[in-house]
């Protein structure tokens, strides 16, 4: 007979536990990615590697390592419960990983990018912080690209922008004391958080075209081969002349999103996780022995 311990009460069981592949696996994609989105700050005029037509290339290159990550956590859950260690990615964490996604991905259409109206973002915050840096890294890149394929925005910048919303759900899930720090003082932190990587989210996903519009007689377009620092300060500028008044309205909705639904979500998240018993030792029972049924009387009398 197996069963499953629960969880304390007051503990936090993380969805995705990382494994040595996995830890790899998300450091190479991460790194990868900060190289995908700067390498034109440091290619020189003659090499032609700034130019918008090898960008397809790149991009199509990032999508299965993307991928990687989810495969290698898996992988790291199965070897894990051969040897009896606690889960990873078990079937349980995918159902939660599907839900949160469509759910993510629902709310995306909701503002439709309208002045940087963006409600999914507080989702993927909290879910990330409740459920660990690598469950949020998953849901964060699997949840962009539900939504591209509802919203129609499937194109060369989709890896970009599962890459970006991983890190923002990676970074919540990374934030200090999540199995200690409760109320008031976590919602104001978590609702910081979002603000902040709300807006940082806008300007790496600038970073991430700006260098291809080079060319144009403005200030703040991008010179391929120009000194670096010259090239950030003109970046600066086109992200406060262009994009600023998307990324603070999205900042101000998660934040708000946050402090007013925030208590609510959390401990519907935490309910959930302790009640699925993610990280939950299974132990095994030594059945009894089997109970006799007494023998039937009737019509023994006599005998």
């Amino acid at each position: 007979m197996t069963r499953t311990l629960p969880a304390p009460p007051d503990r936090q069981a993380r969805a995705v536990r990382l494994g040595p592949r996995a830890v790899a696996a998300l450091v190479l994609i991460s790194a990868i990615g900060v190289m995908a989105f700067g390498w034109p700050l440091l290619a020189g005029s003659a090499s032609g590697l700034a130019h918008s037509k090898d960008a397809p290339w790149l991009f199509a290159a990032l999508l299965p390592l993307l991928l990687a990550v989810v495969v290698a956590t898996i992988a790291d859950a199965s070897a894990s419960s051969a040897t009896g260690g606690a889960p990873g990615l078990d079937a349980k964490a995918i159902a939660m990983l599907g839900v949160l996604a469509a759910a993510g991905a629902a709310m995306r259409p909701l503002g439709a990018g309208t002045a940087g109206i963006e409600p999914m973002f507080f989702l993927m915050v909290l879910s990330g912080r409740v459920l660990g840096p690598g469950f949020g890294f998953v849901l964060g890149s699997v949840s962009m690209f539900a939504s591209a394929l509802l919203t129609g925005g499937v194109g060369p910048w989709l890896p970009f922008q599962m890459l970006s919303m991983g890190w923002v759900a990676m970074g919540a899930g990374l934030l200090p004391g999540p199995d200690r720090l409760r109320g008031r003082r976590e919602i104001v932190m978590i609702a910081v958080y979002g603000g902040v990587s709300a807006v940082l989210y806008g300007l790496v996903m600038n970073l991430q075209g700006w260098p291809y519009i080079g060319g144009l007689a403005t200030g703040v377009s991008f010179v391929p081969g120009d000194p670096l620092p010259e090239n950030l300060a003109r970046f600066v500028a086109y992200c406060l002349a262009t994009s600023l008044g998307w990324d603070l309205p999205r900042a101000a909705v998660t934040v708000l999103l946050t402090l007013i639904l925030g208590p609510t979500l959390l401990k519907a998240l935490r309910r959930a996780t302790r009640r699925a018993a993610f990280d939950a030792p299974a132990t095994f029972d030594r059945p009894g022995p089997t109970p006799q049924k007494p023998e039937r009387q009737r019509g023994m009398k006599g005998l």
